[in-house]
């Protein structure tokens, strides 16, 4: 094969949904019959309440700020940063 000619290269695809299902599969499998998604969420949002309350005015300014532009997700459900 010559490397200054990109004739000699066989283009291929290799389709990847086969595996992808698979692994979820597999994750989902490994997560066990006793995982619950609704209370891990309910786990999740419970954190970021924690995580930022007590907050004082400065630290509240700045955090409605940081929601306020995107960069932190606001209590909406569906909670992501737009960023």
């Amino acid at each position: 094969m010559n490397p200054d000619n990109t004739t000699d290269l066989t283009p291929f695809t290799f389709d990847l949904t086969s595996d992808e299902v698979r692994r979820r599969a597999e994750v989902v499998a490994a997560l066990g019959p006793e995982w619950d998604p609704v209370a891990a969420l309910r786990g999740e949002d419970e954190a970021y309440a924690l995580l930022y309350s007590g907050l004082d005015a400065e630290q509240q300014r700045t955090y409605d700020m940081l929601v306020a532009a995107g960069v932190l997700p606001g209590e909406e459900p569906g909670r992501a940063a737009a960023h």
